[in-house]
């Protein structure tokens, strides 16, 4: 995701400072030009008035934000941290407080739209934090993504985001037993058919194709989306909010996992789906 983001960065007119911990990602894209590699997130902070993170999950935004050379070390008073991450919605509000203490602003602004919103800049950009910073974040948002959000105080952004994947997530799950029911029910016939009028829906618009070619090529993959399930259960356990399949669909997600699917995209769900049912849709 950081890398196409990036890119569009570049085209909107902005110097970049890139750090990744696979150095080589980072250089491949500063050689396109309109960037600079950096030797650690510390050293992106010194040189920039706004660092920007995309990271798998909340160890690597703490790590990063906070570790021994992350961009708290190195981030001047009076700059801004924007994490794009999906990450925790406490960990969101505990570095924007640490942040404070040290002068430097934050936002917490995860997205939605996967690597083709990434590549084409239509991401959906949810944000949590003070307006000020917000709207001092607005023009790098402009250059991400279509839909451009404020959202609440610090955290607001990720709250948003775990509902946001409790929907994809449950979507999906209730997508691929519509599928096999389809299937089984009608030989011979488009067992997308069934998904019309009122369960019509974006994602089986965006994801057909795998479903019904099953390709599991990654766009948003099977771990991630665990990991944000994870995200959304803590929550909720934090507000008292229950999410009872929400916790049967991350049990799936895992189950897919322990047999090697982590890497697939979360549309491969249809898969732990057809073994339930002994039929494979097709």
């Amino acid at each position: 995701m950081g890398g196409p983001m990036a890119r569009n960065l570049v085209r909107a007119g902005h110097e970049l400072v890139l750090h990744n911990r696979t150095r080589r990602k980072a250089e491949e894209l500063a050689a396109e030009g309109g960037a600079e590699v950096a030797d650690s997130p510390a050293e992106v902070a010194r040189k920039g008035a706004v660092t920007i993170t995309m990271l798998p999950g909340p160890p690597e935004v703490e790590e990063a934000v906070t570790g021994e050379t992350g961009l708290l070390e190195g981030a001047a008073e009076g700059s801004l941290i924007v994490d794009m991450s999906t990450s925790s919605p406490a960990l969101a509000r505990e570095l924007a407080r640490t942040a404070r203490e040290r002068g430097v602003g934050m936002l917490d602004a995860p997205v939605s739209g996967g690597d083709v919103g990434a590549t084409e800049g239509t991401l959906s950009i949810m944000v949590g934090g003070e307006e000020q910073d917000f709207e001092r974040a607005k023009p790098l948002f402009e250059a991400l993504g279509k839909t451009v959000t404020h959202l609440g105080p610090v955290g607001a952004g990720q709250v948003t985001k775990a509902a946001n994947q409790v929907v994809v997530a449950l979507t999906i799950e209730a997508i691929s037993e519509a599928l096999v029911l389809g299937s089984a029910g009608r030989s011979g016939e488009d067992p997308g058919r069934p998904l019309g009028g009122l369960a019509g829906n974006k994602i089986m618009e965006v994801k057909r194709e795998k479903f019904l070619s099953r390709d599991f090529e990654p766009g948003g993959k099977v771990k991630f989306h665990r990991k944000d399930l994870g995200i959304a259960l803590a929550a909720g356990r934090e507000y008292g909010v229950v999410l009872p399949v929400a916790a049967v669909v991350c049990r799936m997600f895992e189950a897919l996992m322990a047999r090697g699917g982590g890497d697939w995209d979360h549309s491969a769900l249809l898969t732990f789906i057809e073994d339930l049912a002994e039929h494979e849709v097709g």
